[in-house]
This record gives structure tokens, C-alpha cells and sequence, in this order.
């Protein structure tokens, strides 16, 4: 366990860094325009926000940092069903059931 002034060294230190990268876009470049491809990149950030903290997840879930073929099937199918209806809703739903499903099977 670490002590309380370790832990609030790093939470303090991570809220400046966080804010010194935002202060990079907002406070120098706030008033002038983005060239194309810097913009062009910036659309995909939001989409793979999701899929990068989700990953480790599902390969390191099982006892030890082991992955665990549950939850690497129920990402399957969450994947799956996601890029056949093209719904979030009922890609979560799949992958949820399918993740009981296979614990309760397996």
C-alpha cells in the first residue's frame, strides 16, 4: 500500500500534466486553425479511446495476467454482432449475454 503523500504527489502531478497537454491545444493554438491532416487525425482519438481500454481487459482477465477464453469470446461476439447491426445497444447486450453464457457453460 502506498502512503498518502506518495498517492497525492502523483494525483497532483497527473492533473498538471493533464492539463499542460490541453493547454498545448487550447492556450497556443486556441484562436488559429488546424491544418487538414492534424484535424483528419483528431476524428479517429474518440474511436479508439474505447477499444484501448477495453483490450487489456479481455486478453489479461484471467487469474495472473492468463487471459481468459470467456471473456475473449464474449469480445468476439460483441465484435461481431457490433459490425453485423451496426447498434451499440445490441452489441453490448450480445456481448453481456454471451459473457454469462460462457461462464456459466465453461
Amino acid at each position: 500500500m502506498t502512503d498518502t503523500a506518495t498517492l497525492w504527489t502523483v494525483i497532483i502531478s497527473l492533473g498538471i500534466g493533464s492539463f499542460l497537454l490541453r493547454f498545448t491545444f487550447l492556450g497556443f493554438v486556441g484562436d488559429r486553425p488546424l491544418p487538414e491532416w492534424l484535424l483528419r487525425h483528431l476524428r479517429y482519438t474518440a474511436v479508439a479511446i474505447l477499444p484501448a481500454l477495453v483490450a487489456p481487459l479481455v486478453v489479461y482477465s484471467g487469474e495472473g495476467g492468463s487471459t481468459d477464453i470467456t471473456r475473449v469470446g464474449a469480445a468476439i461476439v460483441t465484435l461481431v454482432v457490433g459490425m453485423w447491426t451496426r447498434n451499440v445497444f445490441a452489441a453490448i447486450g450480445a456481448g453481456a449475454a454471451a459473457l454469462f453464457l460462457l461462464i456459466y457453460v465453461l
